[in-house]
C-alpha cells in the first residue's frame, strides 16, 4: 500500500540522504539536512502553502515529493522534489504518490492549477509527468545553469478539469 504523509522532523536525515544521493544529484538541487528541517517546519507552519511529503510503501519510507504555492489569487501550486529510493524504483510508486498529491492539492486544498518543470535531459521525469496527466506547455530555453552548462527546462501543467 502506497501512502503519502507530511514529513516529520525525524525524517530529515533520511530525506537529506535521499535528495542528496549521487543518483539523484543530476536531476535535483542537493538537499542539506538543515534545509530539509527548515522545509519540514515550514510544511507544518504553512500546510496550505507549502508541503514536504514522504511516500511510504507498507509503512516504510520509499520516496519524497513536495509543493509550494506560486499564486494564492490564481490557486497555482508548483510541484517538485520527487525522488524514489533505489530499492523502490520501477514499481509505479512515484505515479501513485503523484496522483495522491494531485487529489490533496485539488480536492482538499482547493488549487486550480499544478505546475512542474524538469531538465529537458531528464527523460524519466518527462515520461512520469505525462503518465500522471500533466500536459507539456513549453520549453524554457537555457533556463538553468547546471554544472557549468545551460540546460533547457520542460514546463508542464495540470488543471483540475484535466482529471475528468
Amino acid at each position: 500500500m502506497i501512502t503519502l504523509r507530511r514529513a516529520r522532523p525525524d525524517d530529515a536525515d533520511w530525506l537529506a540522504e535521499l535528495l542528496g544521493g549521487g543518483d539523484v544529484e543530476p536531476f535535483l538541487r542537493p538537499a542539506l539536512a538543515g534545509d530539509v528541517r527548515a522545509d519540514i517546519a515550514r510544511s507544518d507552519r504553512e500546510p496550505e502553502r507549502f508541503g514536504r511529503f514522504v511516500v511510504e510503501v507498507d509503512g516504510e519510507r520509499a520516496g519524497a515529493m513536495g509543493f509550494e504555492q506560486r499564486s494564492e489569487a490564481h490557486r497555482i501550486a508548483h510541484l517538485g522534489g520527487l525522488a524514489v529510493h533505489p530499492d523502490f524504483r520501477g514499481r509505479g510508486i512515484a505515479d501513485e504518490a503523484a496522483r495522491q498529491l494531485q487529489r490533496l492539492l485539488f480536492d482538499e486544498l482547493g488549487y486550480h492549477r499544478l505546475e512542474l518543470a524538469c531538465y529537458a535531459f531528464n527523460e524519466r521525469a518527462i515520461r512520469h509527468a505525462e503518465r500522471v496527466g500533466f500536459v507539456q506547455e513549453g520549453v524554457k530555453r537555457r533556463a538553468y545553469l547546471r554544472h557549468g552548462e545551460w540546460q533547457d527546462a520542460v514546463e508542464f501543467a495540470l488543471l483540475r478539469e484535466d482529471l475528468g
